[in-house]
């Protein structure tokens, strides 16, 4: 069963790098055909997919986000980090990593199959 734990501070003031990192444990994360993402949801809104990183290192970003934010990851750790550049109070959110497994990249968080529990990320001075 692959378990995730995201990891990260989570007040982060207006302008900085927001930086978090997923653990995965019970599963490689170069596992073929598996697909390791950052998904937020602000308060009151919906779950947004932000970006991907496959299990052969490609990246992928959501359009509106992709200018700054990045998806890297440490096979040795078996981890896989975010960070999000220039944030803005808009981007206080609830951060959660998640995986999927399938033939491509899927955009839709209700499709992955595997969640950590989130972590509340505040963008304030």
């Amino acid at each position: 069963q692959v378990q995730l734990q995201e990891s990260g501070p989570g007040l982060v003031k207006p302008s900085q790098t927001l930086s978090l990192t997923c653990t995965v444990s019970g599963g490689s994360i170069t596992t073929k055909s598996y697909y390791w993402s950052w998904i937020r949801q602000p308060p009151g809104k919906g779950l947004e997919w932000m970006g991907a990183i496959a299990y052969d290192g490609r990246t992928y970003y959501g359009p509106s986000l992709k200018s700054h934010t990045s998806i890297f990851r440490d096979t040795s750790k078996n981890q896989f980090s975010l960070q999000l550049s220039s944030v803005t109070p808009d981007d206080t959110a609830v951060y959660y990593c998640a995986a999927d497994r399938g033939l491509v990249v899927t955009t839709s968080p209700e499709e992955y199959d595997y969640w950590g529990q989130g972590t509340q990320v505040t963008v304030s001075s």
